[in-house]
């Protein structure tokens, strides 16, 4: 970051300039990337939330709806967030910013829940009610390219499962979530070399040119048709290894020893259920391989049961041997679960072609 008095004078006229620019079309700013990566004997935390209320307050000034996302930190490092906001606090600064966001690549997307809980939890002490936001986030298509992740042989499926794994599980902890980036980056060296990162979710030419849409980006869709403003989260779902009737606090068994995710949604209106699950104990694999596990759930509301695979967007009727229910109890059984997010809902959530 700019330090020196001549430099930091240059960077907050840019910085002017740029919001004036720009103020009719853009309300979120986020500060300075990953300032943790370079030398923490420099971009200390102390450094880095001056630095953040230097740049909030001109954005401010100029565009006071302004929403300024706080840190932009790389990986999650647990005393970098303890000092930056304890100096944010120090500073009566909080007030400045909507959000705090993190950039956490990690092979298994579901493998940084502790992580983030315990960075919750520091946010949460000096700045309560302040958003979490998942930032820059992604998984390569082709493995041994450029860029985070790089280093492991991915694929367009595998990519497409990790990407809808991270989103739905920053929305089953309330977490805001984008997925980086929209296509294929070529990125040019000092020199004829050239290096893309694949973590587009549509593919690239050498030329920059958009070539077609990946799996990923289909798999996202299928994300974003169904969990929209209409859906809220059972806040209090909890997992139990026996179910029985205990009134009015839902709760769920999977048959399984292996980890798996749930989060259960329910329609403001109507009330109808669904139910989004998926093996998180691995980095996604190339081969599908489904488990058929029998789910049941307390205070379940289902009166059609759909089977949906959030990959391929197939939507399958769960045949009426395969499901009952008992007082306030659903049980459906030879549910495949494999480690992409699959829905056990109530027709009427989901929208068919």
């Amino acid at each position: 970051m700019p330090l020196s008095q001549e430099a930091l004078a240059a960077y907050e006229n840019w910085v002017g300039a740029m919001v004036t620019r720009y103020k009719d079309k853009v309300k979120d700013w986020e500060v300075w990337n990953e300032p943790n990566f370079s030398d923490n004997l420099v971009n200390t935390p102390e450094i880095t939330a001056d630095f953040n209320i230097r740049t909030a307050a001109i954005i401010k000034r100029i565009q006071s709806h302004a929403r300024i996302s706080a840190l932009a930190l790389g990986h999650i490092d647990l005393d970098y967030v303890e000092r930056f906001f304890a100096y944010l606090n120090e500073k009566n600064a909080i007030g400045l910013f909507h959000n705090v966001t993190y950039h956490d690549y990690v092979y298994n997307p579901d493998a940084n829940k502790l992580a983030v809980y315990k960075m919750r939890q520091i946010v949460k002490r000096y700045a309560p009610g302040m958003i979490m936001r998942q930032g820059e986030n992604g998984a390569p298509s082709v493995g041994g390219t450029g860029g985070a992740l790089s280093d492991y042989n991915w694929s367009e499926l595998t990519q497409a499962k990790w990407d809808i794994r991270r989103m739905l599980e920053n929305l089953g902890n309330d977490i805001e979530c984008s997925i980086f980036g929209i296509i294929d980056m070529n990125y040019s060296g000092n020199g004829p070399i050239r290096r893309k990162n694949t973590k587009g979710i549509v593919e690239s030419a050498s030329d920059n040119g958009a070539v077609r849409p990946k799996i990923a980006y289909y798999a996202i869709q299928h994300v974003t048709s169904i969990f929209d403003h209409t859906l809220e989260r059972l806040t209090t779902l909890k997992h139990t290894h026996h179910i029985a009737a205990r009134g009015s606090r839902p709760a769920y068994s999977l048959n399984t020893d292996r980890s798996i995710s749930v989060y259960g949604y329910r329609n403001k209106d109507t009330q109808k259920q669904l139910y989004a699950m998926w093996a998180d104990d691995a980095i996604p694999r190339e081969e599908n391989e489904l488990k058929c596990l029998e789910f049941s759930v307390e205070n379940g509301n289902f009166d059609d049961p759909v089977y949906v695979d959030m990959i391929t967007g197939g939507v399958y009727e769960i045949p009426a041997a395969q499901w009952r229910r008992e007082g306030n109890i659903y049980t459906f059984k030879n549910i495949p679960v494999y480690d992409s997010p699959i829905l056990v809902a109530d027709r009427t959530l989901i929208s068919m072609k």
